[in-house]
């Protein structure tokens, strides 16, 4: 394969994994409504991990290897990638009930922002000196994004305001995610980090549906939920995430953040073809300025690696 043959199937795999997260945030997972959350999550990692016995088996002899410092990044990212991030983004999807499903997920855009400012705190990466003002601006964008012109009621109970602050929660919990990912990727490949975040994040909320007694609602998964549980297992779940680094393998940062703007996208044509939704003007501006802010943040940041 030549360098350029490399390059169009690396941005392709990128595009298609972030065209299948739309798809999933906007026509799969909420229509896993009738089940509780807590549920949702469990069989969504559970059943992810119980396939991928079938060809990474062998990761298990990591379990003698790990040091309790790589035992503990991997139970945060579980934690916070696995656990709390797709608890809040499930959610929000479940509390608009298929209505502005787009500033949902586009909200959780804001990822990079969370991710870049904890590596700062964490892992003591440095600060591109205009990161403050393009996050700002994809901070200030998702506000108008989510709420347009008018002041939110909170008081009201409003499910759109909740739901962007759950989703505003699973932006922050997935930046997390990604700090800490970073940690472990420096020790061991994508797949050992991604067998073992769904192994952890399985057994985490094993005890949690256990504890808060959810396991009866077993009885209430229909066929058609485990028919979009297997659906999403297959594609936009463990099935995206590999495609993903099968393509970041053969392109760069750059432009794969480039590639990565077919989940925002997607997102909102899957939501007027499925749902009929529409974006108001004010909301049209917020989402470019903060889709165009999140691309500067992480050119400067690429920027700021490569430079001398």
């Amino acid at each position: 394969m030549t360098n350029r043959q490399a390059v169009i199937v690396g941005a392709t795999s990128i595009s298609l994994a972030a065209t299948m997260w739309g798809l999933d945030g906007v026509v799969l997972t909420p229509r896993l409504y009738n089940l509780d959350v807590g549920l949702v999550v469990f069989i969504l990692h559970a059943l992810p991990f119980l396939l991928m016995h079938s060809f990474l088996y062998q990761q298990y002899k990591y379990l003698k290897k790990f040091s309790r410092q790589d035992y503990l990044v991997i139970l945060l990212i579980a934690l916070f990638g696995g656990a709390i991030g797709t608890l809040s983004i499930v959610k929000a999807l479940f509390l608009i009930n298929f209505k502005e499903l787009s500033i949902v997920v586009l909200l959780q855009k804001l990822q990079p922002v969370f991710a870049i400012s904890l590596a700062a705190l964490i892992l003591k990466e440095r600060l591109n000196k205009y990161f403050i003002i393009w996050a700002s601006v994809a901070l200030l964008s998702g506000y108008f994004l989510t709420f347009g012109l008018e002041i939110p009621e909170l008081k009201t109970g409003s499910n759109t305001a909740i739901s962007a602050m759950y989703a505003l929660l699973a932006a922050f919990s997935f930046g997390s995610s990604t700090v800490f990912s970073k940690m472990i990727l420096r020790r061991y490949n994508f797949k050992t980090a991604t067998f073992y975040r769904y192994g952890f994040t399985s057994l985490i909320m094993l005890v949690y549906i256990t504890v808060f007694g959810k396991t009866v609602q077993f009885d209430q998964v229909t066929t058609t939920n485990w028919i979009i549980f297997l659906v999403i297992a297959f594609t936009t779940g463990s099935g995206a995430i590999f495609l993903y680094y099968f393509g970041l393998n053969h392109i760069k940062a750059s432009l794969a953040v480039m590639c990565e703007l077919f989940f925002p996208i997607s997102t909102i044509v899957f939501d007027y073809i499925f749902n009929d939704s529409r974006l108001s003007l004010v909301q049209w501006i917020s989402a470019g300025l903060m889709v165009f802010a999140i691309i500067n943040i992480n050119k400067t940041q690429q920027t700021e690696k490569t430079s001398p």
